[in-house]
């Protein structure tokens, strides 16, 4: 049965704040007057967050848990939500309530007046550490090169239209950012600007190496930068070597050459550093290469079996790791 908006919020570990998010949404939508269904994705949550999402379907048929078989990441919780979510607009929020639901009734106007694409860009961020900040200054401006946008301030807080929806699935990657593929599909797009909140309940499930492998993973699978980036030092030292190499020759033969080995060293740990350097970007892209030709699935639905009870989701593999992808709040950089 299609409806007009599905909210696909990716949750995990948000126990104590789920209820709370869920009840605030649908305040603001049912102020809207259009049909809607709430798609929470759950990332292999190892708290009681599935057995509160089952309880709110319960009371509630338009909220759909989807729950994941295990912890998948962020951007695989999202595609889920992508392939699970029938309405006609489809609009993106975190679990936290830091993406302000207030927003969605100016949203679903700006797609009534034929926008395909509505993206929240932050105008003012919540408190962040100043490394935090460095490093998505520095992530947004490499991406924005990558994929020819601006992505200062983006976040993952859009509403797109059904038509987007249908040109994203058709990206086969497995590697996939959210952001840099609805920017690269293109359509007809606006923008809105919204304040961050601070989290109510609970605290990020982001630590700073987990944000760093994010950033790396996604500039890798999105972009040849890093590739482009190390052919130009490559020629650089190739420029810098040949003219050291000059300078030495005309001082030979000028008489004038100095003893010593100080400038070969230096070539051999300049070229050095440059090959290690090459090896591993490579190495990187080769790994992801290697991801892509498995085909595997991008995330797993668990089902529930005939005659099963819900309750909460219980994940008996390894112990919980404060992993780069989780789906959660605080990763829109």
């Amino acid at each position: 049965m299609s409806v007009d908006i599905s909210v696909v919020i990716p949750v995990y570990n948000e126990e104590p704040a789920i209820e709370h998010s869920l009840e605030v949404v649908r305040g603001h939508l049912d102020k809207i007057g259009r049909s809607y269904e709430l798609v929470c994705v759950d990332d292999g949550s190892r708290d009681r967050t599935l057995e509160r999402l089952l309880a709110a379907a319960a009371a509630d048929p338009r909220v759909r848990p989807v729950p994941l078989a295990r912890n998948f990441g962020k951007e695989a919780a999202m595609a889920a939500g992508l392939s699970e979510a029938r309405g006609r607009a489809l609009i993106f929020m975190d679990a936290d309530l830091q993406h302000p639901p207030s927003l969605i009734a100016r949203m679903v106007e700006l797609w009534a007046e034929g926008y395909d694409v509505v993206s929240a860009v932050k105008e003012t961020r919540a408190r962040e550490s100043l490394v935090y900040r460095m490093m998505t200054w520095v992530f947004n401006a490499l991406m924005a090169g990558a994929a020819r946008g601006d992505f200062r301030g983006a976040s993952d807080f859009k509403l797109i239209d059904r038509q987007v929806v249908d040109a994203l699935m058709q990206c086969a990657e497995r590697n996939r950012f959210f952001r840099g593929l609805v920017t690269w599909v293109g359509f007809r797009t606006t923008e809105i600007p919204f304040t961050v909140a601070e989290r109510l309940h609970g605290t990020t499930k982001w630590s700073l190496v987990g944000l760093i492998r994010y950033s790396i993973r996604n500039l890798i699978a999105f972009s040849a930068l890093p590739l482009k980036m190390v052919t130009a030092m490559g020629f650089g030292t190739l420029v810098f070597a040949a003219g050291l190499g000059a300078q030495t020759l005309w001082r030979y033969l000028d008489g004038e050459a100095l003893s010593g080995f100080t400038t070969v060293i230096l070539l051999q740990l300049i070229l050095g550093g440059l090959l290690l350097t090459s090896v591993g970007v490579i190495a990187l892209y080769v790994a992801v290469i290697y991801d892509e030709v498995k085909h595997r699935p991008m995330f797993l639905v668990r089902r529930p079996r005939p005659g099963e009870q819900g309750g909460a989701h219980e994940d008996r593999g390894a112990p919980a790791r404060a992993d780069a992808d989780r789906a959660g709040s605080g990763a829109d950089g």
